[in-house]
C-alpha cells in the first residue's frame, strides 16, 4: 500500500463563527493541499472536517500518517469512538455524541486505510502544521471578503438555532 502523510488544522473565528480547514497531503514528491470553509462553525468541526476530507481523497488503501493540533480529533478516534459506537453513538453519560454526523463520516473514511494519528504542539513551527494553519486562515478572510457581516451574523444565528434545537430533540438541557 501506498504511504502517505497528511497534516490538518481547523480554524474558527468566534467559536462558534466562521471557520475553516486546511490538509497538506504527501505521497512521494508529490503534495497536495486542501481546502475549504463554513460561515458558521465550531473549531472541533473544522478539525474533523480537515481529517474528513484529506481521508476521503484518497483513491486506495493507504498507509496513513495523519498529524493533527487537536486533542479533541486525536483522542476522539483512538480513545473515544469505538464506546460511541457501541453506546449507539451516546457518550457514557448516555448523552448524544457532539459532532456525531462528522464522527460518523470520520468512521468512514478511515476504515479503508490504515491510519496512524499523532499529536503534535499548534503553533509550534511545525512547517506543515503552519502551512495548514496558514491555509485556513486564508479561507477565513477569503469568506469574510465575499460575505457581507450580516450574511455571516444570519449563518450564525441559524446555525446557533440549529444546536439549540437538536440539544432539545436529544433531551439535552437547553
Amino acid at each position: 500500500m501506498k504511504k502517505v502523510i497528511v497534516h490538518t488544522d481547523g480554524a474558527c473565528e468566534g467559536n462558534p463563527g466562521p471557520g475553516a480547514w486546511a490538509a497538506v497531503l504527501q505521497y512521494g514528491p508529490h503534495v497536495r493541499e486542501l481546502t475549504g470553509a463554513e460561515p458558521a462553525t465550531t473549531n472541533n468541526r473544522m478539525e474533523l472536517q480537515a481529517a474528513i476530507s484529506a481521508l476521503e481523497t484518497l483513491r486506495e488503501r493507504c498507509v496513513v500518517e495523519l498529524f493533527t493540533d487537536s486533542e479533541y480529533l486525536r483522542d476522539g478516534i483512538i480513545s473515544w469512538i469505538a464506546r460511541w459506537k457501541l453506546n449507539g453513538w451516546r457518550t457514557a453519560d448516555r448523552k448524544p455524541v457532539k459532532n456525531g454526523d462528522l464522527w460518523r463520516q470520520l468512521d468512514t473514511a478511515t476504515a479503508p486505510h490504515q491510519v496512524q494519528w499523532h499529536w503534535l504542539k499548534g503553533h509550534a513551527g511545525h512547517p506543515l502544521n503552519e502551512r495548514c494553519d496558514q491555509l485556513a486562515r486564508g479561507e477565513i478572510s477569503r469568506l469574510r471578503q465575499m460575505s457581507t457581516p450580516e450574511h455571516l451574523a444570519a449563518q450564525l444565528a441559524e446555525f446557533k438555532a440549529q444546536r439549540r434545537q437538536h440539544r432539545l430533540r436529544c433531551g439535552a438541557i437547553a
